[in-house]
């Protein structure tokens, strides 16, 4: 698997596509801090990780609305294996107005666009959801 962070993303709209519950991904500590802040801005309902002999595994319970629509509109890598990007504090973008989040892996931690502006950092932009 080239870039890990992609095929994450890619199950995850592919679940949510088909509406599953739940979706199961190999687990990795970024992969699962990005699922705490999925967790934390209600995008996702839980993340469970399930142990093996091997990586481990992420289980993501996703969220729907009550018509049924999925909570996670869309979802987009944006630094990639073969281009990083990286933004500093004054050049967060922000995903939609406002209404959707970008994700930073920073010196402090993955965390969104909004808790970087606050706290004046910048990092590797990696994906946004709306």
């Amino acid at each position: 698997m080239i870039d890990p962070i992609a095929d994450y993303l890619t199950r995850i709209r592919n679940a949510c596509m088909v509406r599953k519950n739940w979706v199961e991904i190999p687990a990795s500590k970024l992969k699962a801090k990005i699922s705490l802040v999925l967790k934390d801005k209600g995008y996702i309902k839980d993340v469970v990780l399930i142990k093996d002999n091997k990586q481990g595994i992420l289980r993501l319970f996703l969220k729907y609305q009550n018509d049924g629509r999925p909570v996670i509109y869309e979802l987009e890598k944006i630094s990639k294996e073969s281009l990083r990007i990286y933004v500093n504090s004054n050049n967060i973008p922000r995903v939609k107005n406002g209404l959707g989040i970008a994700i930073l892996s920073t010196s402090s931690g993955v965390m969104t666009d909004k808790e970087a502006r606050k706290k004046n950092i910048g990092g590797e932009y990696l994906c946004k959801i709306w």
